[in-house]
């Protein structure tokens, strides 16, 4: 049962975005990230909510190494692609920009393609995919990230959670979205297990010596100075239960980030220099958005991905077990629960909020935890 405190969506809204722009950030950007935060609450991805509004955006805002104001300038345009640099701004408004155009390319041409360089963070990967399913388009995206993942048979963090989005539209109620790291866990995930106090479960989480770590603490300590790994979907360090399949997923994403922009890869992500000062991360986003209407009709495409996912949540099920989930699903339900509740803030992000409220000097009360 959930014993958090609620706040609702709009104050958390309307705080989050008079939050950004005390730290530079325009309003009209500032809208977007908020959203794209609340985005992770609404589908119960708490990892990439606001529970990461200060560490991941406003610190690094602080320290140095995401401009609040984003510069984007399109270095190459076709008809049906975008090659964008972000210039180290808030990777979320530039991904914001870049579905719009080509969203509005693939509605002319049928399909289109953007690459993003020299970007930040770009908060869900669901939320640029789902852009396109609500247009009746599917949405495909991925990034690259800090380094996470180790190879099968290695113990090396070389490649970042990098997740491969694609979000489809239905004649249900919800599209279907599969958002999710290529690692068992996504960094995030433990960035969270370790602010609430919890172990992250045994198997995710490799050391240099092959052995399990479960102390989320000392595992973001180990990530930063390499002496551990997340293990690929699958598992590793060997390839016993397939890890492989991870790995590889990991790899295409990395370099589908990487290569269409022309950016940084893998150790170039740090944010960290080679003499360990903080620099920018200069990740890299590509996003893909197909138009049915180009093929058998958007009508056709709803129905038939709809048939396939009652289909599935229709099969028999196994013992002990009263209901299938397709991908979104869980998400929508989440959000039925919570569309009139709130957010659900845990003690840490409680503290940052009064925090960062009290350092700008912000009008708010938040009676449903002081």
């Amino acid at each position: 049962m959930e014993t958090r405190p609620y706040v609702s969506w709009e104050k958390m809204n309307a705080f989050l975005i008079d939050a950004f722009k005390g730290y530079g950030v325009p309003e009209e950007d500032a809208k977007i990230c908020a959203d794209v935060l609340l985005e992770s609450d609404r589908r119960g991805i708490e990892s990439h909510g606001c529970n990461r509004f200060k560490p991941i955006y406003i610190d690094r805002i602080v320290k140095g190494t995401l401009l609040p104001k984003t510069e984007m300038e399109i270095l190459k345009e076709t008809p049906t692609t975008v090659l964008m640099d972000a210039h180290n701004g808030m990777g979320m408004v530039a991904s914001y920009h870049m579905m719009k155009k080509l969203i509005e390319k693939a509605k002319t041409y049928g399909m289109a393609g953007g690459a993003i360089t020299n970007s930040t963070h770009y908060g869900i990967a669901g939320y640029w995919a789902t852009m396109a399913s609500k247009e009746g388009m599917v949405g495909i995206t991925g990034t690259n990230a800090r380094p996470s993942i180790a190879p099968t048979f290695g113990v090396e963090n070389m490649m970042g959670t990098n997740p491969l989005t694609f979000a489809l539209p239905t004649d249900e109620e919800f599209p279907f979205c599969i958002d999710c790291a290529t690692s068992i866990v996504q960094r995030g995930k433990i960035e969270y297990y370790a602010r609430i106090g919890k172990d992250t479960p045994a198997g995710m989480v490799v050391a240099h010596d092959g052995s399990t770590v479960t102390d989320s603490k000392e595992i973001l300590k180990m990530l930063v100075d390499g002496t551990a790994a997340l293990a690929p979907l699958g598992g590793g360090p060997g390839d016993e239960m397939c890890g492989y399949k991870g790995y590889g997923y990991a790899a295409v994403v990395e370099i589908l980030s990487a290569a269409l922009a022309g950016g940084n890869f893998m150790k170039a992500l740090t944010g960290v220099s080679p003499e360990g000062k903080p620099q920018m991360y200069g990740l890299g986003h590509f996003f893909f958005v197909v138009n049915p209407e180009a093929f058998a009709g958007e009508d056709v495409f709803r129905r038939t991905a709809g048939d396939i996912c009652r289909a599935l949540r229709a099969s028999e099920k196994a013992p002990g077990y009263d209901r299938i989930y397709t991908a979104g699903e869980k998400e929508y339900l989440v959000w039925l629960e919570r569309k009139d509740k709130g957010v659900p803030v845990s003690e840490a992000v409680q503290k940052e909020i009064l925090e960062v409220r009290d350092k700008l000097g912000l009008p708010y009360k938040f009676e449903e935890f002081e």
